[in-house]
């Protein structure tokens, strides 16, 4: 590309010989009298108008400040590029020609990409206040500044207005040239990083003429997308919407967003504002957006007093002037010298009659350039500094709606904080942060006068309904079969396709068209080729998502899994004798007895001092505490128990047995009635290894798979078209016309399981996969109905339609799980530690009575042997002989012991002890 301009230099250079040489100044001199720069613009333009005299403006301000380039006259000289690359590049080659040491523009981007080759050899800062390509920011033009803001930052703007509205795809229509096409690609990047595209982008010649803009319009207006990004000059934009409103394009349900060309040419005034705002009604548009100041206030003063006409762009170019005028100073502070050199490649040329020596290289420009880029100081636009990218800081765009007779600010962009309803610099430290400021616009009056947001796509089917293929199968019709309704079709797919087009933002029109001859069931995969030739506009039906398939369509989100799993038959395996003692683990029957006996042992403590059936020789009570433990296994216990103690851990107990035997009994239900079931089949492996004949579905992928993936032979598999055609086949085996097993995918597996109970699966799944609806390549329906569904999915209504549609009846699909475990006794602690506690705490109030009683009994008769006429008294009851024997003692005789007393009126103590009475103590 450096050639290519190097000879269109030249090519300029040919057509002058003026010999125009720039006197020569005392390189002596730290302060010239003058220092000159050029401007080159086009005068008649949108932005040139606006430009001259903010440039001669900020030339005499300059001038006037005694503070800044004192002793020195700062000149400007003006070329105009008449809107032409050509001449643009003829002009700033005269500029050049002239020992400026800055100039100002150009104003289009193609003039700036070749002339830049050229201050880049003669070292001449090139300061922009209106290219805004943002490839002109590359290391190969070192020597262009530019003072305005990039589109890259602009188009950054764009893709988050877009992906505010929630659009996916929008057209591009833009000039080609380098302005057009660097903004737009720009554009591309800035989408693809939110998720969002370029469909189509529309490109127009140079100054086009209407019939062409129309043509081109004509064909966008046939495309889906009805969001249209407009990135084209000032001076010829306008056409674009002349053409869209004289073909009905600016009406209700499309979308326009131009580039800040467009608020340059409100701003301007140049056309007359009742025009412009009647062919823009709806339209959002940007604006480089411009703090207010107290300097911005007292220049617009200035400014209104010479013209009414301006935009954004002449503040960039006054701003410009003083930005040249701060990096002289600094760069005269110096001691730095403004002189000019013959530049040693050009004087080689001096046989040549272009004159090439006129074109010398300013000896300190990158000098110059370095002030230039290290300037700080707040000018009319905000403030005058750049970033290490080169860029201008702080970059900001208002975004404008226009409506009625005016522009209305219904938000802001900056780099810094995204999208926001008030403007950058008054939003809080915490929100200008945020890179993800996700709020809510204002209000935006759209296209068609209308309030409500346009869906920014539409069917391109020109009013016909979409054609939705839908597989005519004779077998499994849960999932989709034919109908007498309106549809014509109904199942499990049909209805979660119908609810997630409900939950759609805009209307669907469909027809479904059957697919198959209904003698067997169809190819899927031919069915999604349909799709991709675009003969149906969709499909829709249990259709698996595999990679070939993938590669036509593109898919939903799955609707409900899937997988390849393989059935086989099964064997019945009888119980045997000891199945009863199968619903207990062995732990557990460990336990039972050893918890059966402690029950019966704290039922017989608490009840033998008060409970004659628990009294007896050791022998019978023995039996006793055995008989009763066992016994209330079955609620069969014949001794009635007395004690407050004794009947509450009997209750505890008996409730304990209870929840015991109904488990039991639950569990060897299960144990005796329900059959396990085994195969011969092992898993895949075993099968592929084999040579038995393998079953599949018609019309699925799973043949393929089996003979792409795994290298099964075709000759081992049989094509079988439904449930019953599945179970005979199993039954009758391999060696018998049948197969030895089938691979299908999981959702027919399970239906048919419901149904033939003789049969099970082995392994897990070994593909993982799901169903999804099929639809063209870059189909935003695709990515709509995927979201639908996940929203079906997580209220509920994905299940609810399973449900209705799926549930088995006849029996369970996991009729291979195999026996019910036996219960442990994890599955009963929380039971006995209830009982244990109940036990202990009996036992407990228990012996704290029997302790007291002891106490009382063992006072009582130490205070009758104290009597004169007792002639032998006992030692005190203090062993644990004499406790046992007091526990032995019946309640009655004890109580009875304890009424009588040593000294009391009539009562008289018995001359000689009964053994009962009085335990026998020690001396």
């Amino acid at each position: 590309m450096g050639s290519a301009h190097f000879a269109a230099l030249l090519l300029c250079a040919c057509l002058f010989v003026s010999g125009t040489v720039a006197a020569d100044q005392n390189g002596n001199l730290t302060r010239p009298a003058e220092v000159r720069i050029g401007a080159l613009f086009t005068f008649g333009s949108v932005i040139g108008m606006a430009v001259r005299p903010a440039i001669e403006l900020a030339v005499a301000d300059v001038n006037a400040d005694p503070s800044l380039l004192w002793g020195t006259k700062l000149s400007v000289l003006m070329q105009d590029t008449n809107c032409s690359g050509f001449v643009g590049t003829i002009e700033a080659l005269q500029l050049l020609a002239k020992d400026v040491v800055a100039v100002l523009g150009p104003q289009s981007s193609a003039v700036a990409h070749v002339i830049s080759h050229a201050v880049n050899e003669l070292h001449v800062p090139l300061i922009s206040f209106a290219a805004t390509d943002p490839t002109l920011s590359s290391l190969e033009y070192p020597y262009f500044v530019r003072a305005t803001q990039s589109d890259y930052y602009q188009m950054g703007a764009i893709a988050a207005i877009i992906s505010q509205y929630e659009w996916k795809q929008v057209i591009a229509i833009y000039v080609d040239d380098d302005y057009g096409r660097g903004g737009i690609t720009a554009l591309g990047d800035a989408l693809a990083k939110r998720k969002c595209k370029i469909s189509y982008k529309a490109k127009l010649p140079p100054g086009a003429a209407k019939t062409t803009i129309e043509d081109i319009l004509m064909q966008v207006n046939d495309m889906e997308s009805r969001v249209y990004v407009i990135h084209v000059n000032p001076d010829s934009g306008l056409n674009v919407f002349s053409a869209a409103k004289s073909l009905g394009m600016m009406s209700s349900g499309y979308v326009w967003i131009a580039t800040d060309w467009l608020s340059a040419v409100i701003d301007s005034s140049v056309h007359g504002i009742p025009d412009v705002m009647e062919l823009t009604q709806g339209v959002l548009v940007l604006r480089q957006h411009i703090a207010d100041s107290d300097i911005q206030h007292a220049f617009l003063s200035k400014w209104n007093n010479l013209t009414r006409n301006g935009s954004s762009y002449f503040m960039h170019a006054y701003d410009s002037v003083w930005l040249v005028a701060h990096a002289v100073e600094r760069f005269l502070r110096e001691g730095n010298a403004m002189s000019f050199s013959a530049d040693p490649k050009l004087q080689a040329k001096k046989g040549s009659s272009l004159q090439l020596d006129s074109l010398r290289i300013f000896n300190s420009g990158d000098k110059l350039l370095e002030k230039v880029w290290s300037a700080n100081f707040s000018g009319v636009s905000g403030p005058v500094q750049f970033t290490l990218d080169r860029d201008l800081v702080h970059p900001a765009y208002d975004i404008l709606n226009i409506g009625g007779t005016g522009l209305r600010t219904i938000g802001y962009w900056s780099n810094s904080s995204g999208l926001s309803a008030v403007a950058p610099e008054n939003l809080s430290s915490s929100a200008r942060d945020s890179s993800a400021n996700n709020v809510q616009l204002r209000g935006v009056i759209w296209p068609g006068q209308t309030s409500e947001k346009p869906r920014g796509w539409v069917f391109s089917h020109h009013g016909m309904p979409m054609r939705i293929g839908v597989p005519l199968r004779t077998s499994y019709k849960e999932f989709v079969m034919q109908d007498d309704g309106p549809d014509g079709v109904k199942g499990f797919a049909v209805d979660v396709f119908k609810a997630a087009i409900s939950l759609l933002p805009y209307p669907v029109s469909c027809k479904f068209v059957l697919f198959g001859d209904g003698l067997k069931n169809p190819s899927y995969s031919e069915l999604v080729q349909k799709v991709s030739e675009n003969y149906f506009d969709a499909a829709v039906g249990d259709i698996a998502i595999v990679t070939n398939r993938t590669r036509l369509v593109d898919f939903t989100q799955p609707y409900i899994e899937s997988g390849l799993i393989i059935v086989a038959p099964a064997r019945v395996i009888e119980s045997n004798a000891w199945a009863f003692l199968k619903p207990f683990t062995f732990q557990m029957w460990c336990v039972l007895v050893v918890i059966f006996l402690f029950v019966g042992a704290v039922v017989w403590i608490l009840e033998h001092r008060s409970n004659t059936e628990f009294r007896g020789p050791p022998s019978q009570q023995i039996m006793t505490v055995c008989w009763f433990s066992f016994s209330t296994m079955f609620f069969a216990h014949r001794e009635n128990t007395v004690s407050a103690l004794g009947r509450f851990v009997l209750l505890i107990w008996l409730f304990a047995v209870l929840i015991i035997n109904s488990s039991y009994t639950a569990n060897l239900t299960s144990l005796l009635t329900v059959q396990e079931l085994t195969s011969g089949i092992q898993g895949l492996d075993s099968l592929i290894s084999s040579s038995s004949a393998i079953g599949y579905q018609v019309g699925s992928f799973s043949r393929n798979y089996l003979v792409d993936e795994l290298s099964i032979a075709e000759s081992r598999l049989v094509a079988l078209n439904s449930p019953s055609d599945y179970a005979r086949a199993l039954e009758l085996g391999s060696g018998n016309g049948g197969v030895a097993a089938i691979i299908d995918e999981l959702p027919y597996v399970e239906i048919f399981l419901s149904k033939y109970c003789k049969f099970k699966t082995v392994g897990q799944v070994f593909t993982k996969s799901g169903w999804g609806f099929a639809f063209p390549r870059d189909s935003p329906l695709a990515e709509d109905l995927s979201t639908a569904i996940l929203a079906l999915s997580e209220n509920g209504k994905l299940q609810k339609m399973h449900d209705e549609w799926l549930s088995g009846t006849e029996c369970s699909a996991d009729n291979g799980a195999g026996p019910s475990n036996s219960l442990s006794l994890s599955s009963f602690w929380g039971l006995f530690l209830i009982c244990g506690l109940a036990c202990f705490l009996a036992l407990v109030i228990f012996f704290l009575r029997i302790f007291c009683q002891y106490s009382r009994y063992s006072n009582q008769v130490e205070a009758q042997f104290a009597e004169p006429r007792v002639l032998n008294r006992p030692a005190r009851l203090t062993t644990i002989k004499s406790l046992i024997s007091f526990v032995d003692k019946k309640e009655e005789e004890v109580k009875n012991a304890l009424k009588k007393r040593p000294n009391g009126t009539g009562q008289q103590h018995p001359s000689t002890p009964n053994a009962e009475e009085q335990p026998t103590l020690p001396p």
